[in-house]
C-alpha cells in the first residue's frame, strides 16, 4: 500500500499542478501575486486584480503598476509573447491554444487560463488571466461518509452548484482525483474550455468540432466510469447532461446557481418530469469553499401534499441529505411543472397548492376568454370561477364541454362558474373595471361605430 501511494505521488509530480506554469513576462509575474486569482488588463485602463480566498475575492486596482502606458500595442506584444510560450512548451500537456477565433484566443499555460480579446469582438484589446484560488483534496472537506459513498456510486447523477468564485470547480477537482486515486475508477471530463487541474491520466475532452454532443459520442466509446461535465450552462448542455447520464455513466456536472433548488429547477423543461430523478439525484450547493446543502431527488407515485387521494400522480420529492426531510415536491399540475414547498405537517403545503391552482386557473381562463376572472379555492379539490356575465355561458360551453375539459386538465378539480355579481369581497380580480364597463367602452370604438353607422352611408352611396 505504501509503495502504491509513493507511486501515485511520483506520478503526480509530472502532471499539471496548482501554481505550476511556464515563466511569464516579468511584468505579468509581478502582477500575479500569491493571493491573486484573476488579473485584468485592458487597453487604456490601469491593471486590476481579484485577490483573496474562496468566497472572499476582492477587486482592486494594482498600486504601482503604471510603469508605462497600457495601450493596444503593449497588450498585443504581451499576447504574442504568451502565444510563443505555448510553442516553446509543446512538451507540456498543460500548455496549448484552446480557442483561436477572430477577435478571441484562449490559452492554457499550466494552471493559468488566459483569455485574449480584441476588436471587433471586444471594444478594446484586453487580457484576462485566471488561475485556481486553491488546490484541495477530498480530505480537506468536512464531508459525511454517507455522501462520500454516494459520490463513489457510478449510478448517480450529481450537480455541484454555486455562484462564481464559490469553489465549485475546486470541489469537482477534488472529487475527480478521489475517484481516480482512491476508488480506482476511469474518469474523463467534458470542458469548454479545459481548465480543471487534474492528474494526467484523467483525459480532459474539449468540444469536438465545437460541439459537446460530438464529444459525448466519443466518451461513450471509451467507456468511462465517471464523467466530470464542467460548466453546464446552456439549455443544450442540460440536454447533453441528460443523454450521458441515461446512458448509464456516473456523471458530475458543475453549474451556476444561487441555490440547490434553483439548480434543480434549471432542468425543468429540458428533461421530462419522469426522467428528472434518473438524470439528477444529488445536488451539492457550495458557498465560500464549503458544502452548505445537499439535496436528494426521489421519484414516487402519490397525491401531492394537500390534494385528495384520487389525484395521485408521479411526484419527485426533494429531500435534505442525510436527514431525509422532504423540503419540496415537484409534480405536473395542468400543463405546468410545479415545485411546491412542504413544511413537514399533514396538509402543510395546502395553501401553496391552492395558490398554484388559483394562478393556473386564472391564466387558463384568460387565454380562453381574454378577460381576467376571479377564482376562489373552495376545497381540497374544488374551486369557484367568477366571470363577466357575458362570459359565463362561454366558459361552461355546450353541454358543459368547456368546463369539463378544464377540469380534466387540472387533474379532476371540480369547478363551478358564477358571475361577477355573486363574487364575494375576499376574491381579488386584477382588472380596472368589470366586463360590463369594458363592453360599454368597446361600443364607442371606431370599429363598433363603423358597424352601426358607416354601413348605412355606404349603402346610400351605392344607390
Amino acid at each position: 500500500m505504501i509503495a502504491k501511494c509513493q507511486g501515485l505521488r511520483a506520478h503526480r509530480n509530472v502532471m499539471a499542478t496548482f501554481a505550476s506554469h511556464p515563466e511569464l513576462p516579468e511584468i505579468l509575474e509581478s502582477l500575479l501575486a500569491s493571493d491573486v486569482h484573476t488579473l485584468f488588463l485592458k487597453a487604456d485602463c490601469p491593471p486590476r486584480t481579484k485577490a483573496g480566498g474562496i468566497g472572499n475575492l476582492k477587486l482592486s486596482e494594482v498600486d504601482g503598476a503604471d510603469d508605462g502606458e497600457w495601450n493596444n500595442l503593449r497588450l498585443e506584444s504581451l499576447q504574442e509573447e504568451l502565444i510563443s510560450l505555448v510553442d516553446e512548451n509543446q512538451d507540456r500537456s498543460d500548455c496549448f491554444l484552446e480557442i483561436d477565433r477572430k477577435g478571441c484566443q484562449v490559452i492554457q499555460l499550466g494552471d493559468l487560463r488566459i483569455s485574449c480579446a480584441w476588436p471587433p469582438f471586444a471594444d478594446a484589446r484586453e487580457i484576462t488571466i485566471v488561475r485556481p484560488v486553491a488546490k484541495l483534496s477530498i480530505s480537506d472537506y468536512d464531508i459525511d461518509p454517507k455522501l462520500i459513498s454516494r459520490l463513489s456510486d457510478h449510478h448517480r447523477g450529481v450537480f455541484i452548484c454555486g455562484r462564481p468564485g464559490s469553489g465549485k470547480t475546486t470541489l469537482a477537482q477534488a472529487i475527480a482525483e478521489y475517484l481516480d486515486e482512491d476508488v480506482g475508477a476511469m474518469v474523463k471530463t467534458m470542458e469548454a474550455p479545459r481548465d480543471l487541474q487534474l492528474p494526467t491520466r484523467i483525459t480532459q475532452y474539449a468540444p469536438l468540432e465545437g460541439d459537446l454532443e460530438k464529444t459525448a459520442e466519443i466518451i461513450f466509446l471509451v467507456r468511462p466510469d465517471f464523467v466530470i461535465f464542467d460548466e453546464v450552462r446552456r439549455a443544450r448542455d442540460f440536454e447533453i447532461f441528460a443523454d450521458v447520464r441515461l446512458a448509464g455513466v456516473g456523471l458530475l456536472g458543475v453549474t451556476h446557481a444561487n441555490s440547490a433548488l434553483e439548480a434543480i429547477q434549471r432542468l425543468i423543461g429540458k428533461v421530462e418530469l419522469g426522467l428528472v430523478s434518473q438524470v439528477l439525484d444529488t445536488i451539492l450547493h457550495v458557498e465560500s469553499g464549503k458544502i452548505q446543502q445537499v439535496l436528494e431527488l426521489r421519484m414516487t407515485v402519490k397525491p401531492p401534499s394537500g390534494m385528495q387521494e384520487e389525484l395521485a400522480r408521479p411526484v419527485i420529492e426533494i429531500v435534505e441529505f442525510p436527514s431525509g426531510k422532504i423540503t419540496h415536491e415537484m409534480f405536473a399540475f395542468g400543463s405546468e411543472i410545479a415545485v411546491v414547498p412542504v413544511d413537514g405537517r399533514s396538509g402543510g403545503n395546502r395553501s401553496a397548492v391552492n395558490s398554484l391552482a388559483r394562478e393556473q386557473l386564472v391564466q387558463k381562463i384568460k387565454q380562453w376568454v381574454g378577460v381576467q376572472c376571479g377564482v376562489k379555492i373552495t376545497g381540497p379539490n374544488s374551486a369557484e370561477i367568477y366571470a363577466p356575465k357575458g362570459m359565463v355561458a362561454t366558459l361552461i360551453g355546450k353541454g358543459g364541454e368547456n368546463i369539463q375539459s378544464l377540469q380534466d386538465e387540472l387533474g379532476g378539480m371540480k369547478l363551478s362558474v358564477s358571475s361577477f355579481a355573486e363574487m364575494p369581497d375576499d376574491v381579488y380580480v386584477d382588472i380596472e373595471d368589470p366586463y360590463e364597463t369594458l363592453e360599454q367602452r368597446a361600443r364607442h370604438t371606431k370599429p363598433w361605430n363603423h358597424g352601426k353607422k358607416g354601413g348605412k352611408k355606404s349603402r346610400r352611396r351605392r344607390k
